[in-house]
Order: C-alpha cells, then structure tokens, then sequence
C-alpha cells in the first residue's frame, strides 16, 4: 500500500462534474447544513450536529485526523456549482498488513439522486486502486439503506455478507451491518 500517495500532500481527484478536495474552514456551512439534517445520518453512526461552533471544531479535527494518517475526508464539489460543497467521501482504516481500506459517504439532501455519490465512489476507487496500490476496498451499509447498497452495486462492489450486531453507532446503538468489498482483481 503506497500510504505517501494519500498522506505525503492532499490528494485532490478530479472528473469531468467533480472535484474531490481538503475541506476548509471556508466551507464551514456547507458542512453546517450536512450534519445538521438528521435525515443524513438516518443509517449512520454519526450523531448530528446542530451547533455550529460544534462544526467549525470538527473540520480542524479532519485535518488533524489526515496528520495523524488515519483518515481522509474530501469535499464533494460539484464543477457546476463553484466551491459548493455537495457532500463528503472518506477513507479510513487502512490495514496494511492485508491491504485493505475502508469508505464512506454522505450528501447534502439536495444531492441526493443526483448520481453525485456514485461517481465520487468510482473515483475514490479508482484513486485506491490505481495509486494507493490498495487490494480490497470495503464499505459497511445499514440492511435498511437502499441507496448506499445501490451506490456501491454499481461500483461493482459485491455483498459479502451481515453480520449481527456487529458495531455500535452513537445515536442509534448496536447494530446489524452489511458488509460490501471489491478487490482489485475485480476492478481491473
């Protein structure tokens, strides 16, 4: 795994509609009005956040997290609508010993449908793939989140399986989760 290639300078991956970038303080209501919808956080172990001092502490604590080489969170930004934040993609745990890397995403609610969330999947997976050098990409899904399994089911992701009461998500409690992974054979 080519960690340098995601921690040695912020990565910014780009398409023809999108713009995968660090997020600023600049961008501090746009992180604002995702995490102060709780219908964003319905299937997520994240607990709103309706304060925005609270935010504006949390994109600090993003970029601390991207020192400390655990985590990486880019803005979703749509070319269409300039330095618009429509949502955030991460990847975090990355396990090196069996190359292996997990991610997560979610939107704005005036983003949703709009085919944005699946094509900054594709990138990240290609980005993982194709200069991380990972083996097997992994996204854990609540059974009852139709969208993200049909995010990554056109990402070729594959179901691996359930597991029950596999973790516990602050604001919700313990939970079932579905498990999704590509490897890179597949991808190829």
């Amino acid at each position: 795994m080519n960690m340098e290639a995601v921690f040695a300078h912020f990565p910014v991956l780009e398409s023809e509609s999108l713009v995968l970038s660090n997020i600023k303080e600049e961008h501090v209501q746009d992180v604002f009005s995702i995490y102060d919808n709780d219908k964003v956080f319905e299937y997520c172990g994240i607990i709103p956040k309706h304060n925005m001092k609270t935010v504006e502490k949390m994109i600090s604590h993003f970029d601390r997290d991207y020192n400390k080489k655990s985590r990486i969170k880019w803005g979703i930004f749509p070319k269409s609508q300039e330095n618009t934040m429509a949502g955030i993609i991460e990847a975090m745990d990355f396990n090196q010993k069996v190359n292996m890397v997990t991610i997560g995403y979610y939107f704005a609610e005036e983003y949703w449908g709009k085919g944005f969330a699946t094509e900054s999947v594709r990138m990240l997976v290609s980005f993982l793939f194709e200069k991380v050098n990972v083996n097997r990409i992994q996204a854990e899904v609540m059974p009852a989140n139709e969208n993200s399994k049909n995010v990554l089911l056109k990402n070729n992701f594959m179901k691996v399986g359930l597991v029950r009461q596999a973790s516990y998500w602050s604001g919700i409690g313990v939970v079932d989760l579905e498990m999704y992974g590509i490897l890179k054979n597949e991808y190829i």
